[in-house]
């Protein structure tokens, strides 16, 4: 299957069950603090409707967090997806590295959120998969399919990333995985080649995102987002 069939294909479950899956997986992918503690109940609820597939690892994932002690889950959160780029959520980072590439390909990502009516805050990129999944589920599925399609094999590093580490937080990317397509050759080349080079290493920062007024319309707001984000 293409990159453009992959695109095009539809997914396989209902709209409102799609809806609730992925904002399930962008509730439990978040940091697990006491809002989020707060949600449980609901989450669960919600992901009991779901085919087994997604409910079965939502379920799991939520029912750890549930066990967990709130210190120990927020200090496993933050040395997972905080403290090493190996298990980033944000999803161009793996085609793109810290690039300016990656630059240009943020703003195509937030003008998806703008062409929806959606107008992010500063304190998260567009590209954070919790983000992408909210937006998905209450704003536009096609828009945020594309995304999740675009940036598939950055998903599959992170899965394997996580499923190496053992952590909890692999059930939420499994979950997610099961409302996409799976890999084709393409992409599995793709994996395979991230796998032995990681991520392109050019450190030029991502002006092109931040800065560029040709780029990005707003960038003093955006600009203070990456800030924030990599601060």
């Amino acid at each position: 299957m293409s990159w453009l069939s992959r695109r095009r294909a539809r997914p396989q479950l209902a709209a409102s069950q799609l809806a609730t899956a992925w904002q399930c997986v962008s509730l439990l992918m978040d940091y697990p603090g006491d809002t989020q503690r707060a949600q449980l109940p609901a989450i669960v609820a919600a992901a009991g409707t779901l085919p087994e597939a997604v409910r079965d690892p939502l379920l799991r994932l939520a029912g750890w967090l549930e066990a967990s002690e709130p210190s120990v889950a927020e200090e496993r959160y933050v040395a997972t997806f905080d403290h090493t780029r190996r298990c980033a959520l944000h999803l161009t980072y793996y085609a793109y590295g810290d690039t300016r590439k990656r630059g240009v390909a943020l703003v195509r990502v937030k003008q998806a959120y703008r062409a929806a009516g959606v107008e992010l805050d500063t304190s998260e990129l567009p590209d954070h998969l919790c983000v992408v999944c909210e937006f998905g589920a209450t704003a536009s599925a096609d828009a945020a399919w594309s995304i999740f399609t675009e940036y598939r094999p950055g998903l599959e590093i992170l899965r394997l990333a996580l499923a190496d580490a053992g952590s909890p937080w692999l059930d939420g990317v499994l979950a997610l995985l099961a409302t996409l397509p799976p890999l084709d050759g393409d992409g599995t080349a793709a994996v395979a080649k991230l796998l032995a080079e990681g991520p392109p290493g050019e450190e030029v920062g991502m002006d092109a995102y931040a800065l560029d007024p040709l780029l990005n319309p707003h960038p003093d707001a955006d600009a203070a987002a990456f800030e924030g984000a990599h601060a």
